[in-house]
């Protein structure tokens, strides 16, 4: 079996929605080194692509409209993702790195699943959050200890992450502090004449059907104040498309009943494109708030909802960015503190303690050519087992069923075409007909 540190570094890139998608892409460029330590430079491969296939599962046109890679990734089952880093390393094409951009339960699924294919050379496993953690932070780093590298977007996440893996007992090693690896894109820079507002809305913040209709009436009702602003309301998705949280009130369908001015529109596409043309970036909790922030354009996060951690606007206490609709109507800019965005990660350069960008993801890269230079790797070994999580832990391997040793199924083109329209069906009943039942339930 050739050498790692002969020849370039392969990498697979496990994803469950587009966002996900993008986040590893973009994390596996910032983080594979060229060869591993020793070797000569060679020319970097291109991560392998999949994307698991379940509720979330992209579309062709989301996978695009990221623009990270030119191949679109393989839509598999967790089982045919292992069955496929199995049989590359009988091949002596075996994976050196492999990149979990998954939510919590399935990473400590897949962590499971490679780690029961007792591979003579495991390959480095990294795994990270694509976004703000507002929510779930101990359950969702427990879920996914057992990592080689677990990536932290700034400072004072690596801080958090640590601290809850020591609390537990739990080593905190495999923390590693990095960034965001989608900031960048040209500073924001004022045009004569140009006045957008940009609100960026989430899939499943604000919740309720009230809330996400007054955040409605009050961008329409600035849009009539201020009938020389472009006021955009960027969306994740098109109808009938999906991301990792489910939407049960689009906002395409309440904007139908509620008359706006010419100035107000709808607007999709690749965030970065929107923000070149963005002069203020709005939103209640939104990640797009730190790409914002991180080229410098004036950025707000609602307080209107309150300032809870439902919401996620909590994780922005201390920011200088919380501010209302009523003081936006009346032209209020907020500034941000230039404190607490060293701390998150965000034009952090010239600051004490600051980590340059083009230099964030130095120490991550470094840990994954260490790792790599290793005769062998220990055996995974997560914080989540069956002596330290028996009621929880058979519970989340059971829902992902991986087993690389059942039959794999041969399918006839009939039978494919009739599980491609039953997975069609299920999709449909999981994301429009269930929340209408939900709901006529609650009259």
């Amino acid at each position: 079996m050739p050498s790692r540190t002969d020849r370039a570094v392969r990498v697979a890139v496990l994803a469950d929605s587009d966002t996900r998608w993008k986040w590893g892409v973009l994390t596996a460029r910032r983080i594979t080194p060229e060869s591993a330590e020793g070797a000569e430079p060679a020319e970097p491969a291109a991560p392998t692509g999949f994307v698991l296939r379940g509720r979330a599962t992209p579309t062709s046109r989301q996978l695009a409209e990221t623009a990270v890679s030119d191949t679109a990734p393989r839509e598999v089952t967790g089982t045919e993702f292992l069955r496929e880093v199995r049989d590359a390393a009988d091949r002596g094409e075996g994976y050196d790195v492999v990149v979990l951009a998954l939510v919590g339960g399935t990473v400590r699924a897949m962590l499971q699943g490679l780690a029961d294919l007792a591979l003579d050379r495991r390959p480095v496993l990294v795994t990270g959050y694509v976004g703000v953690v507002y929510e779930k932070l101990a359950d969702g780093l427990l879920l996914r200890h057992g990592a080689d590298v677990v990536l932290a977007n700034s400072r004072h996440d690596a801080e958090r992450f640590r601290a809850v893996y020591e609390g537990v007992g739990a080593d905190p090693g495999a923390v590693v502090e990095a960034a965001l690896p989608f900031l960048g894109g040209a500073p924001h820079r004022p045009e004569p004449g140009r006045d957008t507002l940009v609100f960026a809305a989430q899939p499943s913040v604000p919740v309720t059907k009230a809330e996400r209709a007054y955040v409605l009436r009050r961008l329409v009702g600035h849009a009539r104040l201020h009938p020389h602003r472009e006021v955009l309301l960027k969306l994740r998705s098109r109808p009938g498309e999906h991301t990792t949280h489910l939407e049960e009130f689009p906002y395409q369908k309440l904007v139908r009943d509620l008359p706006a001015p010419p100035n107000f529109r709808l607007v999709y596409g690749h965030m970065g494109e929107v923000l070149d043309r963005t002069d203020l970036l709005v939103t209640v909790s939104s990640t797009a708030a730190l790409e914002s922030l991180h080229r410098r354009v004036p950025t707000a996060v609602l307080t209107d909802l309150g300032v809870r951690e439902a919401l996620g606007n909590h994780h922005f206490i201390g920011s200088g960015l919380l501010t209302s609709f009523d003081a936006l109507d009346k032209g209020a800019v907020p500034e941000p503190d230039e404190q607490w965005l060293a701390r998150q990660g965000v034009g952090a350069a010239g600051l004490p303690g600051g980590t340059p960008y083009e230099r964030a993801f130095d120490a991550a890269r470094e840990r994954v050519a260490e790792l790599l230079a290793r005769p062998a790797l220990p055996p995974v070994a997560p914080y989540y087992t069956a002596e330290t999580a028996g009621g929880y832990l058979p519970g989340i391997l059971a829902r992902h069923r991986l087993d690389v040793t059942a039959p794999e199924p041969r399918e006839s083109g009939v039978r494919r075409i009739v599980r491609e329209a039953a997975r069609g069906a299920y999709r449909h009943g999981v994301q429009r007909v269930a929340p209408v039942i939900r709901r006529l339930g609650e009259l």
